[in-house]
């Protein structure tokens, strides 16, 4: 028994289940930002109150993130994945054979998408009513990963000449943030009920229509 202690302990075991102890900290640090950034916002978002939401030693953030500038880089890498995970790259059974076909399937992701996340709804507020160095960053990764998808999914597709695709996109994206915040906020949006799935059925139709009357 001695003989396959040593052996055990020669084989690394222990610094293996401490790797994956590692592991599963740093998720939890993440999730617990997260989560505390949804619920609260900027301004209660720091080392301390990170550390009590995941249960952990703040050292262990210094260790593991750098600090709070890196658990916000972290996060913003996390709105990558979230557009991947999110708006997935595939046609979903649509025949995308249009500019206007890719930008319908974009349009109606997101704001579904949006509509079911709490943490980028918070983002996107801060990105109207502030303008910090980690507001900034964290808008800019969600931009970065929108764009990539857009960029790796529209192939040879293009829009109709003399249409300004980056300048109607934007207010395409516009329109469908302001919805989705307006909607949790209040229930609607310049008089459109938002508060049932049939109201967020106009809301999608709307959209399309849009979206077809520039690009077809």
């Amino acid at each position: 028994m001695l003989i396959e202690a040593v052996k055990l302990e020669n084989s690394g075991a222990e610094p293996e289940r401490r790797v994956r102890d590692r592991g599963a900290t740093e998720r939890a640090i993440l999730a617990a930002a997260k989560s505390l950034l949804a619920e609260e916002g900027f301004q209660n978002f720091g080392i301390n109150a990170v550390a009590r939401r995941a249960g952990c030693d703040k050292q262990l953030i210094y260790r593991y993130y750098g600090g709070l500038d890196g658990l916000v880089e972290a996060i913003g890498a996390d709105l990558g994945t979230w557009v991947r995970d999110r708006i997935p790259e595939d046609a979903g059974g649509m025949f995308l054979l249009t500019y206007g076909d890719l930008m319908e399937r974009l349009a109606l992701l997101l704001l579904e998408a949006l509509k079911n996340d709490p943490l980028m709804r918070r983002i996107l507020a801060w990105e109207i009513s502030e303008n910090t160095e980690q507001v900034r960053r964290l808008a800019e990764a969600r931009s970065k990963a929108l764009a990539l998808w857009l960029e790796r999914m529209r192939g040879s597709l293009a829009p109709p000449k003399g249409v300004d695709a980056a300048a109607v996109n934007a207010v395409v994206i516009a329109a469908i943030q302001h919805l989705v915040l307006t909607g949790a906020a209040g229930g609607q949006c310049a008089g459109l009920s938002l508060k049932t799935p049939k109201d967020w059925e106009k809301a999608a139709t709307a959209l399309k229509r849009i979206v077809r009357g520039v690009y077809g």
